[in-house]
């Protein structure tokens, strides 16, 4: 556990360097984001710089391409040629000194009809014209040479490429030129031209004046690619160490930057397997279509990796200051821990209950002396207090004493008024059953008992004939006595009735029933009893048919008219104890979920001016103080089911 001296230490030491742990890795993460940001935009500033170069060649080469055949179509030698009828070995001559793939001459009424299909040679019949175009693999064909074998290459799976059904490119990218023949008795157009596809000493051209040895591993690891459409058709990108990636293709997302909608890509791509600075831009044919891209690019790795360690050394540093100053400052702080630690000190001795203990003077007088004065002048008042407090308390225990007397008559009262309620309760019931056997209570009871003997001894053996039915009026005055009997029990004072001998819940219950009887039967109740024979349970009988006769009055009523009434009793254990389980259920609506938990409270009824609310606190007060549990649940076809478990009565108790 960290001491509180500890504690103050970590927190000056963190006070101290807030500012160099918050705000110098801030500063720190502002400069290097700032800082590679910049050094982004200088690669591809560069990378720019480096398309620049190679559009430059590739512009020379076409110029250069157009100036030579111009030339050649106005030389002497060629006008003598023409003259001889001989050009064949002448072309091929010169095809091979200016370094071009075809060379043939088109008098003017041959000229027409291909100038038709190519715009460099309908300009060729008037001016020098060079362009770029795309030749079918049918025209290459055409032509002297190999030139469709050389055109045409396999296309290989490439990651993130735009999907195709194509397996080989076999168009040629061609450097087009033509140029104008005017020669006395000689009109037409002299054509010419180069064939990029696996022109690898054009690429390496480009990318011997872009990078420095960029094959084997230059200082920035160059590339330049030249694209037909999304195909590398010349590169020195490799796929492996001496295989070239031909036929491999650009991703869709550079595809539809360049070629798509025209615009110069310059950003980071994954080329082939690795990520490139890349720059790539856009070549348009005679016609004004974008046909192909031209690339240029370098490895990201080297300038990833200088990043990275630039970054790391500027942590390196930060972290090397912040151990520096950390112990520097602790030393510094040395003369404030000192007093600070007499203060704990004195603290923990207070804290464990000597309140003289003290600071004493100090030797220093600045703001933490002036602190242990006031500290002192604290626990001087604290003890004074206490002292104080003492005295206050022997007084505060005499009051409580008088003030527990009179809590004690309290709970007397409260005790005598909840005897009040639970008579208040049974007389409720009582009113209850008596509306429904006032017309079997009256007066003439005994009257009738009384005329009816007297038949008997009038009439005496002449009574023989309707014997019958005297003994039926006999029984019917029995039972409304039995009724009246049943009632003025159940009417009794709980607290007289004796619990010697605990209660028969099978006898309780058959009583109850009988005194809700006219309730039962107004409702049109059906009732099925299931009453096993159980043992005598510890509770007093007037109690608990209170309990009994609340329950089925209130399945009663919660079914209204018509509907079914169980009873069932049987013997059952709980954590243990033996006991008695009685389950009183109907078919009625069931509880609501939303008050099922203050069904039990005091004064809570959802029989709004029919009854007190009391009926159920009551019982399950009682069912508690005999030791027992009450509770209630919906069951799955429908009703509610009150279950009431009572402990055995005690053997002693129980009797025979």
């Amino acid at each position: 556990m960290t001491s509180p001296m500890e504690s103050v230490r970590l927190r000056l030491l963190i006070l101290a360097l807030a500012p160099l742990i918050v705000l110098m890795p801030l500063v720190l993460v502002l400069g290097v984001t700032r800082w590679s940001a910049d050094y982004d935009k200088v690669l591809i500033a560069n990378v720019e710089s480096d398309l620049r170069i190679a559009e430059q060649y590739l512009n020379r080469l076409m110029t250069g391409t157009g100036e030579e055949l111009h030339g050649l179509a106005g030389s002497v030698a060629f006008a003598e040629v023409l003259q001889a009828g001989e050009p064949a070995a002448f072309f091929r001559a010169r095809q091979a000194a200016l370094g071009l793939d075809f060379l043939y001459y088109l008098p003017r009424e041959r000229a027409e009809p291909e100038a038709a299909r190519w715009p460099v040679i309908a300009a060729g019949l008037a001016r020098p014209e060079t362009r770029i175009d795309i030749f079918p693999a049918e025209r290459l064909a055409a032509l002297p040479g190999d030139l469709a074998a050389q055109a045409r290459i396999p296309l290989i799976a490439t990651e993130a490429a735009v999907p195709t059904m194509r397996e080989v490119e076999d168009r040629g990218m061609v450097v087009h030129s033509a140029s104008p023949v005017t020669l006395p008795g000689h009109e037409g157009v002299l054509v010419g031209g180069i064939l990029l596809n696996r022109n690898l000493g054009f690429i390496d051209e480009i990318n011997a004046l872009v990078y420095l040895n960029a094959v084997t591993g230059g200082a920035r690891q160059g590339t330049a690619t030249l694209f037909l459409d999304d195909v590398r058709i010349s590169t020195n990108v490799r796929l492996f160490e001496d295989v070239r990636a031909l036929g491999t293709r650009v991703s869709a997302a550079v595809r539809g930057a360049v070629l798509g909608q025209g615009q110069t890509w310059l950003d980071r791509a994954f080329v082939v397997n690795d990520w490139y600075i890349s720059a790539y831009m856009p070549l348009s044919d005679s016609f004004g279509a974008r046909v192909g891209m031209l690339y240029v690019g370098f490895l990201e790795a080297p300038f990833t990796a200088a990043k990275r360690a630039a970054l790391l050394w500027s942590l390196g540093a930060f972290f090397a200051v912040l151990l520096l100053s950390a112990p520097v400052f602790l030393w510094m702080a040395g003369g404030i821990f000192a007093p600070l630690e007499r203060m704990t000190q004195t603290m923990a001795r207070v804290g464990q209950g000597d309140l003289s203990a003290r600071l004493g003077p100090m030797k220093r007088r600045d703001e933490i002396a002036a602190v242990a004065g006031h500290l002192d002048d604290l626990l001087d008042q604290v003890q004074d207090r206490d002292r104080r407090l003492r005295d206050h308390a022997d007084q505060l225990n005499t009051r409580v004493d008088a003030r527990t007397a009179e809590l004690r008559a309290a709970n007397a009262k409260l005790e005598q008024t909840f005897r009040q309620l639970v008579m208040s309760e049974k007389l409720a019931s009582i009113g209850e059953i008596t509306a429904g056997v006032a017309h079997e209570i009256n007066n003439p009871v005994a009257v009738i008992q009384g005329n009816l003997d007297l038949v008997r001894e009038l009439l005496g053996e002449a009574a023989q004939p309707v014997e019958t039915e005297l003994n039926l009026i006999d029984a019917q005055v029995g039972r409304i006595q039995a009724i009246v009997g049943k009632l003025l029990k159940f009417a009794a004072p709980g607290e007289m009735e004796a619990l010697d001998g605990g209660a028969d819940l099978a006898s309780v219950v058959e009583d109850c029933l009988v005194l809700v009887d006219h309730v039962i039967g107004k409702a049109e109740v059906t009732v099925a009893t299931q009453l096993e024979p159980v043992p005598p349970v510890a509770i007093a009988p007037g109690e608990m048919q209170q309990v009994v006769v609340n329950l089925i009055v209130n399945a009663v009523q919660a079914m209204g008219q018509g509907g079914r009434l169980t009873l069932g009793l049987r013997e059952e254990e709980r954590d243990g104890a033996a006991g008695v389980c009685l389950r009183v259920s109907d078919t009625g609506p069931g509880v609501p979920e939303a008050v099922r938990n203050s069904v039990f409270d005091p004064f809570f009824t959802t029989k709004r001016g029919e009854g007190t609310g009391l009926g159920l606190s009551i019982s399950q007060t009682l069912i508690q103080r005999a030791g027992g549990l009450i509770s209630v649940r919906n069951r799955a076809r429908g009703g509610a089911e009150f279950t009431v478990w009572l402990p055995l009565a005690e053997p002693d108790r129980a009797g025979p």
